[in-house]
């Protein structure tokens, strides 16, 4: 399970939703946590239900200068989910290492991306950027951390071209690693 964040009063998980991730590096097991984040957690299972990350890169592994976190999200063939916001839910548990948090870009501002914590990062948890863990890898962390860096060392691959570039992915000269695919096998 998840733990709470320090000094934090969290929320008890009682629901428990069990996300299959076949990609070409491995394949994982993620939990997601309803009540430990009402909104993400209701997005994420949303994504993973209209097969939103099938066929997606992981667009972002920051390795360098220490493990940071792998990122994923962007699938143009449904760009109609990248303005489709919804709002942050409270911060609670810690940001450990295998924790799964939507990336945004300020303030209520998660829609599709999504990133894998590589090591603990409470700080992101801090109420001025208030980033909140929804859910966790329980089996393959040996598969995220064999997930290839591409791209910029911190950036990742160019956000802009993926969402708009439907040649971009082939034009690189090297891939990332892809989402195969993603489905939930229990509740």
């Amino acid at each position: 399970m998840l733990n709470p964040l320090p000094g934090q009063k969290a929320p008890s998980l009682s629901k428990v939703h069990r996300i299959e991730v076949e990609t070409d590096a491995g394949k994982l097991v993620i939990e997601v946590y309803p009540e430990a984040a009402p909104n993400a957690g209701q997005r994420f299972l949303e994504l993973v239900k209209v097969g939103f990350f099938n066929d997606t890169p992981i667009s972002r592994v920051v390795k360098v200068p220490q493990p940071f976190v792998a990122q994923f999200g962007v699938n143009p063939k449904m760009a109609d989910w990248k303005e489709k916001n919804f709002n942050d839910d409270p911060s609670h548990f810690a940001l450990e290492r295998g924790t799964l948090c939507f990336a945004k870009a300020g303030p209520n501002t998660n829609s599709t991306q999504v990133f894998i914590n590589l090591k603990e990062n409470n700080p992101l948890a801090d109420p001025s950027m208030n980033f909140t863990v929804f859910g966790k890898v329980v089996e393959g962390m040996e598969t995220v951390d064999a997930f290839k860096s591409v791209g910029d060392p911190g950036m990742g691959l160019d956000q802009e071209q993926l969402w708009n570039n439907p040649d971009y992915l082939k034009s690189l000269p090297e891939k990332p690693t892809m989402i195969k695919s993603m489905k939930e096998v229990s509740s």
